[in-house]
């Protein structure tokens, strides 16, 4: 199933960032590039980093000056991670193309790979509160608490796995069919944001 390959690599990228844990650490993609597990690997690099970016700017002591860099750094991460979601859908489009949709197919409501983003965010998600709910200088109740959520997010993690490989069948016999939309963001586009257009000298 694929979903077992993303979760793989998933948890492996968590723990291979974990390992130093450092935002601007160097990055090494283990897997050959032009391959789906290259661009597995490197989605879930770039939602750990952001993840760990967030955590920054949220420090309620952080000076104002620093938290717009970090800011500014989250948004050209967020574009770098949407267009990998759309790297990764190019990647469905091809392996499909051949396929004929039946007369009775239907469009999903999200394509494969923003289904599979989701699962890229539950694996850090899984990996931080599993942390909550074993650190030893957190309360009992504390750890109690957040093994309950840790429940919660391995059976999400679950019935998300089926749901994309449910859609990647459906997709392979043509019960269901692709149609990506571009995320067309606005907000890094000079031309369309109008805080930055109505700057201009």
């Amino acid at each position: 199933m694929f979903s077992n390959l993303c979760n793989q690599i998933f948890e492996q990228a968590v723990i291979d960032y974990h390992k130093a844990d450092e935002i601007d650490q160097h990055f090494s993609n283990p897997y050959a590039p032009q391959t789906i597990e290259n661009l597995l690997y490197r989605k879930n690099w770039i939602d750990t980093m952001q993840w760990h970016m967030e955590d920054v700017v949220r420090n309620p002591e952080i000076d104002p000056v620093e938290a717009l860099k970090w800011k500014r750094r989250i948004d050209a991460s967020n574009q770098d991670r949407t267009d990998l979601v759309e790297f990764i859908d190019s990647y469905f489009l091809e392996k499909y193309q051949d396929i004929k949709p039946k007369s009775t197919a239907k469009i999903n409501s999200e394509s494969p790979a923003w289904a599979i983003d989701r699962l890229s965010i539950l694996a850090l998600k899984i990996y931080h509160m599993s942390e909550e709910a074993n650190r030893q200088s957190a309360s009992e109740e504390h750890r109690q608490n957040c093994q309950k959520k840790l429940d919660i997010l391995l059976q999400q993690k679950t019935d998300l796995s089926s749901a994309i490989d449910d859609l990647l069948t459906d997709i392979e016999n043509g019960d269901k069919y692709m149609k990506v939309y571009k995320q067309l963001k606005m907000y890094n586009d000079p031309s369309l944001n109008p805080i930055l257009y109505n700057t201009k000298a």
